[in-house]
């Protein structure tokens, strides 16, 4: 199943911490994400119901035991962070990659030394 392509920006904030439990822990059922949780532990329901939401948006796929069903990421932390990265300049750095970078340079976000890093990185890929 892939994951669509617009889907993987919108995330909230709590199915974001699910995928997180998804991506840490592996294959789970419900009642195990469940177990993921401190007290106050959410709802069942609304665990399951999220869960099959994340697999309507693509990020969850299942393997069905019975009448239970162990979900499992289909997509990977990496590739959902380097989206999401990608996401955030094109959608407030009009997809400037410098610009994203001019920003935490001026922040104080990123070292100088880092970024010397990131140069050389850059040109060892270019090379």
């Amino acid at each position: 199943m892939q994951c669509k392509q617009y889907s993987i920006m919108k995330l909230t904030a709590k199915e974001e911490e699910i995928m997180s439990f998804f991506w840490d822990k592996g294959p789970l059922f419900v009642r195990e994400l469940l177990a993921c949780y401190d007290n106050p532990r959410p709802h069942f329901n609304t665990l399951s119901t999220i869960v099959r939401g994340l697999e309507e948006k693509g990020f969850l796929d299942h393997k069905a035991f019975g009448n239970s069903h162990q979900y499992f990421p289909v997509i990977s932390r990496e590739d959902f962070s380097k989206s999401s990265l990608k996401g955030v300049i094109r959608k407030y750095y009009s997809s400037s990659a410098f610009s994203a970078v001019s920003s935490l340079i001026e922040e104080e976000a990123i070292s100088l030394s880092d970024l010397k890093k990131l140069i050389a990185e850059v040109e060892r890929r270019n090379s």
